[in-house]
């Protein structure tokens, strides 16, 4: 079942007290509101400033955790409006049919960022987070034409792990229906069918097998950094492992920092977002991954220049 645009989230935002108490106001205030606020953002879109970077991927590889880091930076300047807490309006994968005046809508004032600048002493930089960008096909070129200095930070995660988590973060948000792990990634080949194909010749169209379903295919990391380095200098690209945020959360947050050209301040004390407990994977389905992402993994360590111990 594919579904259009419409029906696709357009907003992931990061929960917090201010979300759980905006849940109490009724939905159709909030989305007047909301509606309000973004056509004022397009008509203002001309004085809006384009975002210094994005975070691409992979989903369930920390994208979440970097963002949530980043946007409470002390220099970090918040998408607007700063109340809604949005992490991406999702335009370079699922709402690009709405035009470049629609994406700077989401951004700060060129205004509000000089004013910050001349107030700090340094310029705040934006950006947004969307996991999807690192898997779909145009993504890369679409980038390239609209933010030509745009900085990109990815996050990888061993494929096999990643996988089996996102087939349960889509089992909790009902976009799964098949009872099991085993019974999806069968199902996989025929879900993905000229999903990628049509894509690429229609600009329009939205795949929900191609953006919920795609566990083993996400997990191909180096079909989609080929992809990406096809359009964007590998030197604006900057690789983390998930390995790394997870046992040297400072190093990681620093070499980020490092990498935006960005003051380095200390992780901040946040609450872990996207935590997943989820049953173990069986034995056997764990060893057929690790034989299916084998190759995939030796073609990642060549073009990172990085031993990966994730074949165990």
């Amino acid at each position: 079942m594919n579904a259009g645009p419409n029906e696709a989230i357009r907003h992931v935002e990061v929960p917090n007290l201010l979300r759980a108490v905006k849940r109490r106001i009724p939905k159709p205030l909030k989305s007047a509101a909301r509606g309000a606020v973004r056509t004022y953002g397009v008509r203002t879109a001309a004085r809006r400033a384009l975002p210094d970077f994005l975070i691409i991927g992979a989903k369930r590889g920390g994208t979440t955790s970097l963002w949530n880091w980043l946007v409470r930076h002390p220099h970090v300047a918040p998408m607007f409006p700063a109340t809604q807490q949005i992490k991406s309006p999702h335009y370079f994968d699922i709402n690009f049919s709405k035009g470049l005046d629609w994406y700077r809508s989401h951004f700060p004032s060129v205004r509000s960022l000089r004013h910050a600048a001349r107030r700090d002493g340094i310029r705040p930089q934006c950006g947004e987070a969307s996991p999807y960008y690192l898997f779909h096909p145009e993504v890369g070129a679409r980038i390239a034409q609209a933010l030509p200095d745009v900085r990109l930070v990815v996050s990888l995660r061993n494929p096999a792990d990643r996988a089996y988590s996102n087939y349960w973060e889509r089992r909790g948000s009902n976009a799964e229906n098949l009872d099991t792990f085993e019974a999806a990634i069968n199902a996989e080949p025929q879900r993905l069918a000229g999903e990628t194909e049509r894509l690429l010749t229609d600009p329009g169209y939205y795949s929900h097998h191609h953006d919920c379903h795609s566990y083993l295919a996400r997990g191909c990391y180096a079909d989609q950094l080929e992809a990406l380095f096809g359009h964007v200098d590998p030197e604006r690209v900057l690789v983390v492992i998930f390995d790394d945020l997870v046992a040297d959360p400072a190093g990681t947050y620093a070499l980020v920092q490092r990498f935006l050209r960005l003051p380095i301040v200390d992780v901040p004390e946040l609450e872990h977002h996207h935590r997943l407990p989820v049953p173990p994977m069986a034995d056997q389905t764990r060893a057929r991954l690790v034989e299916y992402y084998r190759p995939h993994n030796v073609r990642l360590a060549k073009l990172l220049d990085r031993q990966l111990d994730w074949d165990r």
